[in-house]
């Protein structure tokens, strides 16, 4: 009885050193010895989900409804948000995050129009390079934990890092984070500047916020107090108020909310500007610089929505 209750236990140890060699060991010399077996694994994974066959967009200035299948809007936005003569795989990459943000949208219950207040459309502007990278990407879209990243926002150069989602709209996403954009080739929007005297200056910021009391502005309180991660103006004083960069974006129309503010005497304000967007989600200038590299869509999306994966969706 003592004798087989001695072998028990030895048999016990033996069963956990080889579950530790099979489920430790052995996998740990395997990313080791072999990194390729974990970094070539596959990029696209499973979705549960469904992709429409059409969809129904307002067409702004006919002023009606119109419903077209789902892939031939993806095309016509595309076309209408790339240049068909940027890399083959930006563009795969902008039918993906184009596909996700649509289909983000439908899945709210949001109405989805051809304007920038969604995503411009357009269906007489498509080029066959265009249509192939739709018809390649067809059904994909992009996963954050198993779950549609239906937040995938692009803009059209950074001029720098991209931006925190929350640093620029009221939600925060752990895809939409700051990443290098550095790679941004032939980006247009550099350095533009925006003169005007302090007088219109103070103007025009009255106009867009008649709520706040900004008292008498001038140049001695107009001043950038702090920016955000991306290197952004996140917070500008003006007169008695502080307002934010993207505040002033809006008021004077600006490309971007990355600036410098310089002044002429004490009549004159300059507000330079550099890239062009919002700068969250993908830099279309930089998934073109990316693509220049020899990097494919799927690790363009991946650089700009951290922690995603491309998945096919079903349609219906």
């Amino acid at each position: 009885m003592f004798h087989h209750g001695k072998l028990n236990r030895q048999h016990a140890v033996i069963y956990f050193v080889s579950m530790v060699i099979l489920m430790v060991v052995l996998p740990y010399l395997s990313i080791k010895l072999f990194p390729a077996l974990v970094k070539d694994l596959p990029e696209t994974s499973t979705y549960d989900g469904e992709i429409p066959d059409t969809v129904r967009i307002y067409l702004t200035k006919e002023d009606k409804y119109e419903t077209i299948a789902f892939e031939d809007y993806i095309e016509g936005v595309v076309a209408s948000e790339m240049p068909a003569s940027f890399e083959y795989e930006a563009l795969k990459a902008q039918a993906v995050a184009s596909r996700t943000y649509a289909l983000g949208r439908i899945l709210a219950g949001t109405e989805i129009c051809d304007s920038v207040h969604c995503q411009v459309y357009r269906s007489d502007n498509i080029d066959e390079k265009v249509s192939k990278a739709v018809e390649e990407t067809c059904g994909q879209v992009l996963l954050y934990k198993g779950k549609l990243a239906a937040h995938a926002l692009y803009f059209a150069s950074s001029a720098g890092p991209t931006e925190n989602s929350q640093d620029v709209f009221s939600g925060t996403y752990a895809y939409l984070v700051s990443v290098d954009s550095s790679y941004e080739p032939g980006a247009t929007h550099k350095k533009e500047k925006t003169t005007m005297t302090i007088s219109d200056f103070s103007k025009a910021i009255k106009k867009a916020f008649p709520e706040k009391n900004f008292g008498t502005i001038k140049k001695s309180n107009i001043k950038i107090k702090s920016r955000s991660e991306g290197g952004r103006a996140a917070t500008v004083k003006v007169g008695k108020e502080t307002i934010t960069g993207s505040d002033i974006r809006t008021a004077l129309n600006l490309y971007s909310t990355r600036f410098e503010i310089s002044f002429s005497g004490n009549t004159k304000i300059t507000i330079t500007t550099a890239g062009s967007g919002h700068g969250v989600g993908m830099s279309q200038y930089g998934a073109n610089g990316l693509a220049k590299k020899g990097k494919t869509y799927k690790k363009i999306l991946s650089h700009y929505y951290r922690g995603t994966s491309v998945s096919t969706g079903e349609s219906k």
